[in-house]
């Protein structure tokens, strides 16, 4: 087979390395790929989000699977036009995907399907948004915008001034442009949080294991919401009473819903849940695997994932076994640009790679960087992931900061609490 992996970044990475240990798998491309990638797969420049780009490609490497690693493709139709030019392709329709690509009318599905998650309200004018802060009780408020804001559009304000200069920013100030049009305010909730991503046809749920992300660019989870600043799998905190609670009251539901809505959902289905007093509640809705989640499930997975995906696609994952895990645990650390999530450098130079010996057990994953003649340069907010297996988390982050001390460049920062609580 030949597969192309749409994205580059370290999502993509990880799916690209785990595609490529498959048996049934002769050439794995990319695009537009990474340093990462291109070790072990072609790469081609073409942008994620350059659907007629995508398509020509398709059609000229005669492939015979697309996946679609980030949201924006998905978002925008990507797997729609390759299977109207009959090329098979992995990850949910467009309508599917407005499950990410549309925060308010996520919640509204919720609220139909009785699917448990915070009280809330959306707007898209300013000072209809302003007067319903102004009737509230004092207190945290979150602030989302609707659209999509590559995971920064989420302000957890901790008091009611903080919550109006956020809808500002986004209804006034236009700070996510269309992503920000339109806000969604939620009840802030309490409690542990909790990645659960499902493989589903749309009639079989495939449950991967959990995970948990670290949002918050700095330690003890302060500071703004990034795309994620690394992962823990499996998830503490997460007992089989807990995770079949999430199976019966939210997985199930949800793909009953979108079934119900005519938004069949083929493709990974992620849930980003906060496990509150009062049982497992719904934070968001993401259309693909979870980045850096991403990685240490992969680096988890046992099984060929290759089987899983084309089965997603042809509506068989019930004739699918279920996939095999290593019981240990895998820690991600993601190395990010000074100044991210905000503005941040690019093209400094990395040293350090070539220091960290790569196999089953650890892995260094690119998620912003660029190849020059010169060598590997940053090139994105979150340059790499650095994940490792462990005998116990313990082990596990013991072997991702070490090599996480191993790769430097100017302004390098990254927390040092992963996987910690």
């Amino acid at each position: 087979m030949k597969i192309l992996v749409v994205g580059g970044g370290g999502r993509e990475h990880a799916l690209a390395w785990k595609i490529a240990q498959s048996p049934l798998v002769d050439e794995v491309f990319a695009a537009p790929g990474n340093p990462g990638i291109a070790a072990f797969a072609q790469t081609f420049p073409v942008a994620a989000e350059d659907l007629p780009g995508q398509l020509e490609l398709a059609r000229r490497l005669a492939v015979d699977l697309v996946v679609v690693g980030p949201e924006a493709p998905l978002c925008a139709g990507l797997v729609d036009a390759l299977a109207d030019a009959d090329i098979k392709a992995f990850g949910p329709d467009r309508r599917a995907a407005e499950i990410e690509g549309d925060k308010a009318l996520a919640r509204d599905l919720c609220r139909r399907h009785r699917i448990p998650g915070p009280g809330y309200r959306w707007f898209d004018d300013l000072h209809q948004a302003l007067a319903w802060i102004d009737q509230r009780t004092p207190g945290p408020l979150v602030v989302k915008a609707a659209g999509l804001a590559a995971g920064k559009g989420v302000y957890v304000a901790k008091d009611l001034d903080e919550a109006r200069d956020a809808v500002r920013e986004c209804l006034e100030r236009g700070r996510f442009g269309a992503a920000g049009r339109r806000v969604v305010l939620e009840d802030k909730l309490e409690g542990p949080e909790v990645s659960v991503i499902s493989l589903t046809d749309g009639r079989t749920i495939v449950p991967l294991e959990s995970a948990r992300d670290h949002k918050p660019v700095f330690d003890g989870d302060k500071g703004p919401n990034t795309g994620g600043m690394g992962a823990v799998s499996p998830a503490p905190r997460v007992p089989a009473r807990i995770a079949s609670q999430i199976e019966r009251e939210i997985v199930l539901p949800s793909v009953h819903a979108l079934n119900q809505e005519g938004r069949t959902f083929r493709g990974f289905l992620y849930a980003g849940l906060m496990l509150t007093d009062n049982g497992p509640r719904v934070l968001e809705y993401n259309c693909r695997l979870g980045d850096p989640e991403t990685q240490p499930l992969l680096m988890r997975l046992k099984s060929d994932l290759v089987p899983l995906l084309l089965a997603t696609v042809d509506g068989t994952l019930e004739s699918c076994e279920p996939p095999e895990w290593d019981p240990r645990p895998a820690v991600c650390v993601m190395l990010t640009s000074d100044g991210y999530p905000g503005n941040y450098p690019k093209g400094l130079p990395i040293e350090g790679l070539d220091a960290v010996e790569s196999g089953p057990d650890l892995q260094v994953f690119h998620s912003g960087t660029a190849r020059r003649p010169d060598g590997i340069v940053t090139a994105g907010g979150r340059v790499l992931a650095t994940c490792a297996l462990g005998a116990d988390v313990a082990q596990a982050r013991e072997r991702a900061y070490a090599a996480v001390r191993r790769i430097t460049f100017r302004g390098c920062h990254f927390r040092t609490d992963i996987g910690l609580r």
